[in-house]
């Protein structure tokens, strides 16, 4: 490797999907350029992916040659639950210049994105080999795309959450053609940005009612996953089925044949993981036209 590069993320960026994206553009940077990813910050979710739950720096590449801390019985699933390592990567990159070669690499001030493939961050990036990563608005939409199947396979799910996901959707398909995923998220959406993008239930059902229309002669299903409990009550007339839990739920939206939702980092990555059209509600007026829904390239949403 003529010009070898190690990317640290080293900031904890809100929940599963976040972490997820942030960790994906970088490793689809990694890709293009032949370089390496390491996410201690993912720690919370490792063990739900094959390959994190194998190694203790979640690194991308996968290496073949496990770390002392794999080889220890108990150690690193000792260590993944505490923020030890985190916190460790986060408290290093205030102190970059004590390592050598090394840079922590900042988001802009607002809303400026960083694109992982164009010349301000390649300028960012020359001269140095290691790279502390403090931020979120770090993105690299067209290698994403190009690295999909790549990206894809790093993130298998483990054995018994893709059964569980699986179990999730499949009695749909033998209701119905169309399988409509429909996330619901409510919780924190009613104080973030003002409660912008915070729709009641009975919108949402309303929503999913408009939907049928688009597809005549067919029958729709829908897959509602919420951060709040669901009753078919909600649905009167609709035929759908629930999900349980986070990472399962992701999963089984994935696998719907169309996603809705609000402007969220969860369906995104539903849409990207799965390759399926989504279709994000950005006001109680919005007109669900799947005919307009696009597949996520993970690129920075608000």
């Amino acid at each position: 490797m003529s010009d070898p590069k190690h990317f640290i993320i080293s900031l904890r960026c809100g929940r599963l999907a976040n972490r997820l994206i942030i960790f994906a553009n970088f490793i689809a940077l990694a890709e293009e350029r032949g370089w390496r990813v390491s996410n201690v910050t993912f720690h919370s979710y490792a063990d739900m992916f094959l390959t994190t739950r194998a190694d203790i720096y979640c690194r991308y590449p996968v290496t073949r040659r496990r770390s002392v801390l794999d080889r220890l019985p108990g150690v690193a699933t000792a260590l993944r639950k505490t923020r030890l390592l985190t916190n460790a990567a986060k408290y290093a990159s205030r102190y970059p210049k004590i390592f050598r070669n090394t840079v922590t690499l900042h988001e802009l001030p607002g809303k400026a994105v960083i694109y992982l493939d164009q010349e301000f961050f390649q300028a960012q990036i020359r001269g140095a080999e290691k790279f502390f990563v403090h931020g979120w608005k770090f993105r690299a939409p067209a290698l994403v795309k190009k690295h999909a199947a790549k990206i894809r396979e790093f993130f298998r799910p483990a054995p018994a959450i893709a059964a569980q996901a699986q179990a999730q959707v499949a009695p749909l398909r033998t209701q119905a053609e169309v399988v409509v995923g429909v996330h619901i998220r409510q919780g924190d959406y009613r104080g973030w940005l003002g409660g912008k993008y915070f729709f009641p239930v009975e919108r949402y059902a309303a929503w999913m009612r408009e939907i049928p229309v688009q597809f005549p002669g067919k029958r729709v299903a829908f897959f509602v996953c919420s951060d709040e409990p669901r009753t078919a009550a909600e649905f009167a007339g609709l035929t759908v089925a629930f999900g349980g839990s986070p990472l399962a739920d992701n999963l089984s939206l994935s696998a719907c044949d169309f996603i809705i939702g609000p402007v969220s980092t969860f369906s995104q990555w539903a849409s990207f993981y799965g390759g399926k059209p989504l279709f994000h509600l950005k006001n109680t007026d919005a007109v669900p036209d799947l005919k307009n829904a696009a597949m996520s390239d993970l690129d920075f949403i608000e």
